[in-house]
């Protein structure tokens, strides 16, 4: 058992630094590095399992930690696999990296890998905390579970749903409106969000967990101004015009609300 928490965290990071060069070595090889996102999820997850293991906190809280990000990071890092990388050209982000970094495309990749080896070690500190807090489990840890858990659900609900509109020849070009869509134009994003609020909440019964607010007010600044909505966004006005024009009118953009109803004329 690892009784440091700094130093824990140090063995977390140089984890997720190893994984993240492997697999920029990996990217020289196929020149493709669509499959950070997959690491990043399956990496995270590693080092919550990784922590539970080594950390010298309550059995209950490491196996809480274990157990829940090993659906959440399984769960996400199998879907990005099977959707966005078997089988598919790389992704238009990293395409666009790609020629935007040329001639330097390989030094730059190291750099952008590294970065997200970063993240990994700076989304795991709710794990940390949690894994080596050698209490039991709290109350108020366990509402932050059951948040967690719903909030799985409802991102897989959001996939599910997209992905059989998607499957209808009959909506080629259209924005989907089904189910959680018809509510937020990023639901995948707005509960995915909701998940990092979830730890936020089960840290906060740990010694020093309140460091884990950090991590959802984080995601949103990256979600609204680096990565994500604003992206995802500009793409889908570029692919379907007016009618995405509509949909952001009467949708809202992150949290599920009712539909707005349009003016007439």
């Amino acid at each position: 058992m690892v009784e440091r928490t700094w130093l824990l965290f140090l063995i977390g990071a140089a984890s997720a630094s190893a994984l993240m060069f492997a697999m920029w070595l990996l990217q020289l090889r196929i020149r493709d590095a669509s499959h950070v996102d997959v690491a990043w999820a399956y990496g995270t997850g590693g080092l919550a399992v990784l922590y539970a293991a080594l950390a010298d906190g309550g059995a209950g809280n490491r196996l809480l930690v274990a157990v829940l990000a090993a659906i959440w990071g399984g769960r996400l890092g199998t879907y990005l696999l099977l959707n966005r990388i078997i089988g598919k050209p790389e992704d238009g982000r990293y395409q666009e990296l790609r020629r935007r970094w040329a001639p330097h495309e390989s030094r730059a990749f190291f750099f952008f890998f590294q970065a997200q080896a970063g993240f990994v070690a700076v989304f795991s500190l709710p794990f940390l905390f949690v894994a080596s807090d050698d209490g039991s489990i709290a109350p108020l840890a366990w509402v932050g579970a059951a948040v967690a858990l719903a909030s799985v659900a409802m991102v897989s609900l959001a996939d599910r749903q997209l992905a059989t509109w998607r499957g209808d020849p009959a909506n080629t070009g259209r924005t989907c409106r089904a189910g959680l869509w018809s509510w937020s134009r990023h639901p995948n994003y707005f509960f995915e969000w909701l998940h990092w609020v979830a730890w936020a909440v089960i840290a906060l019964t740990a010694p020093n967990g309140w460091i884990a607010l950090f991590v959802p007010v984080f995601l949103l600044y990256l979600l609204f101004r680096v990565t994500g909505v604003p992206e995802t966004e500009a793409q889908s006005l570029r692919s379907r015009g007016d009618d995405y024009r509509r949909y952001q009118d009467e949708v809202s953009v992150f949290v599920p609300l009712p539909p707005r109803r349009r003016a007439a004329g």
